[in-house]
């Protein structure tokens, strides 16, 4: 079984409306046509696609961010950082919309039309068990399997209020990364500079209390720092590379990289093309101009093995349908299912096949049982 701990599958499913119930090659062929969104008719994920490919179990987000503004009564005008289409006007608009999110998940659940649910939502160590061993099961062929998924929120800012923690918390959140891109309420992200703001320092004390898990995807490096400070609980960096081979603020510096190492964390190598190799622009480059393809990804991971002085820190967060598809993917890769080649790959560049396991499963699992005891 591999696990991949990145997926924004319900963002796909409610603001694209994208039924993934679907073959990646019928929902291609619905959006023909279409230009609201920049994949249109490129997407490589799908439910099926992920049980092709053996991907039984992923970390599955909400993400709704805040635009940032405030209203003045004195003058009746809108006064911040106002970014048409980036995000929603207010925090509870945010929190609304990570809810529609949240409640698609539990129809997948409930959905058992093909004999078996779509997914299947992974709390604790004891449903994680139970999950691996049913995909475990070869006598039950993994096209009618339910997908695992473990919820996360990217982006913290749709907690309009602490306690809205503990809710979630309630429903099934197990992980949250404080910022994505951007000004955030709880922590700048992304293109910004600064440390975490008062709230994302009261959020991460309330995060030990509940033992979740702190992504440190999209912090800037002094939300990084601060946040690894603060935090006495388990991390990891969903879906990152390593800025010594693309330099960006986007990605893990070899500093970052080592603090994560001490503290046991895991690394999910993310396959957005403009993230793997230096000189791509984010929505304008074509990978195939610079040679990107899956193999390029184990350049970062053997940087990071390197480091480490072992291969027990890397794993895939593909972010795979991260508001992008083909445009932005490796060239060698269709869709997600083609994960599945990465292991040969790997072999090919000297990976053992302990190390192999630990990328396409065993790293975040041991992660999860550890967390989780």
């Amino acid at each position: 079984m591999i696990i991949d701990a990145h997926l924004d599958i319900s963002l796909n499913a409610m603001e694209w409306n994208r039924d993934y119930r679907y073959p990646v090659a019928a929902i291609r062929a619905s959006e023909q046509g279409m230009d609201d969104k920049i994949d249109r008719g490129r997407g490589v994920v799908s439910l099926p696609e992920l049980r092709r490919g053996g991907i039984g179990l992923v970390v599955a987000t909400q993400i709704a961010r805040f635009n940032g503004t405030d209203y003045t009564a004195a003058s009746s005008t809108l006064t911040g950082a106002m970014r048409p289409g980036a995000g929603w006007s207010s925090p509870e608009q945010a929190w609304a919309m990570t809810q529609a999110q949240r409640a698609w998940y539990e129809a997948m659940e409930d959905d058992d039309s093909a004999g078996f649910p779509q997914m299947r939502q992974i709390r604790d160590r004891a449903g994680l068990e139970a999950h691996l061993a049913l995909w475990q099961d070869t006598s039950v062929p993994n096209e009618q399997k339910p997908v695992g998924y473990i919820l996360s929120l990217e982006g913290a800012d749709s907690l309009v209020r602490l306690s809205y923690l503990e809710r979630a918390y309630g429903y099934g959140l197990r992980a949250l990364g404080p910022a994505h891109y951007g000004p955030g309420r709880y922590a700048p992200g992304t293109g910004m500079n600064g440390p975490l703001t008062a709230l994302g320092r009261d959020l991460l004390r309330e995060m030990d209390n509940l033992n979740m898990v702190l992504d440190v995807t999209h912090l800037t490096d002094e939300g990084f720092d601060e946040a690894l400070t603060l935090y006495k609980g388990r991390v990891w960096a969903s879906h990152h590379n390593c800025r010594a081979l693309v330099p960006h603020q986007r990605q893990l510096t070899d500093e970052q990289i080592r603090r994560l190492i001490e503290r046991d964390a895991v690394i999910g190598g993310c396959l957005d093309a403009w993230m793997m190799k230096p000189g791509l622009t984010q929505r304008q480059s074509n990978p195939a101009d610079f040679g990107v393809t899956l193999d390029t990804l184990i350049d970062h991971y053997d940087h990071i093995c390197q480091l480490a002085g072992n291969a027990r820190h890397i794993a895939i967060g593909s972010d795979l349908d991260g508001t992008f598809g083909t445009e932005q993917s490796p060239v060698d890769l269709d869709t997600i299912a083609d994960l599945a080649r990465l292991p040969e790959l790997l072999a090919k560049r000297g990976y053992s096949p302990d190390d192999i396991d630990g990328v396409m499963y065993g790293n975040w699992l041991r992660f999860l049982r550890e967390a989780w005891t």
